[in-house]
């Protein structure tokens, strides 16, 4: 049985950029890459790399929870000429449902699974209701990055992970680490980072993204 489908993310992507009323070039601007890679992206002839997708949802102001949620994936896409309020009705459809619960118990069969660039998969284990925590397994493939260009990449959040099997190289601001098997990281993921696999075998492990609480 193949895992569960994801709708599109360039879908989703560009349904929430529509929302927000942010024209395509604008949004490239803003994060700093080509106004082609975001129309690739959205029409599903590209994948985002993990910095690129953070880089995204950040300025759309949504969650990558948002992203795999499978609530309204048939929904149809408002068109190039749709009216803000169509465009808002369409994301409203398709938004991350908070009361969609995904568990108690996730098999492997069960799981959604997310192929970005660079040769990163995330399958997301769970979620609870009301919450927009990225609950993942991710597998970085032999030569898979966080970022296809080489650059540091930063987010909202706590990020805290442990490494199954592989090697995966974390940078962390100015310093370097290997991780193998049975090691674990945890670091505020507004502190510039990347993951990189240079082995010959994919590097696989559980990753847990709490956003930022405000006190």
């Amino acid at each position: 049985m193949p895992p569960a489908a994801v709708p599109p993310v360039g879908a989703r992507i560009r349904r929430a950029r529509l929302e927000r009323g942010t024209s395509l070039r604008a949004l490239a601007r803003e994060i700093g890459v080509s106004a082609s890679l975001i129309s690739q992206i959205e029409n599903g002839k590209s994948q985002p790399s993990v910095s690129t997708l953070y880089a995204i949802t950040t300025a759309l102001g949504i969650s990558v929870e948002s992203i795999f949620d499978a609530g309204g994936g048939d929904t149809e896409l408002p068109g190039p000429h749709a009216t803000p309020g169509a465009a808002s009705h369409a994301l409203a459809a398709v938004a991350a449902d908070p009361h969609r619960r995904i568990g108690p118990l996730v098999t492997p069969d069960e799981r959604e699974v997310l192929e970005l660039d660079s040769g990163v998969v995330w399958e997301r284990l769970g979620h609870v209701p009301g919450t927009d925590v990225d609950f993942l397994q991710v597998t970085y493939r032999p030569g898979g990055a966080s970022s296809s260009s080489g650059g540091l990449m930063r987010h909202s959040g706590t990020e805290y992970g442990y490494l199954t099997s592989g090697e995966l190289v974390l940078t962390l601001g100015f310093d370097e680490y290997t991780l193998r098997p049975g090691d674990a990281v945890c670091f505020e993921s507004t502190t510039p980072h990347r993951y990189r696999n240079d082995g010959a075998v994919p590097a696989i492990g559980i990753w847990f993204v709490s956003p930022d609480v405000v006190q």
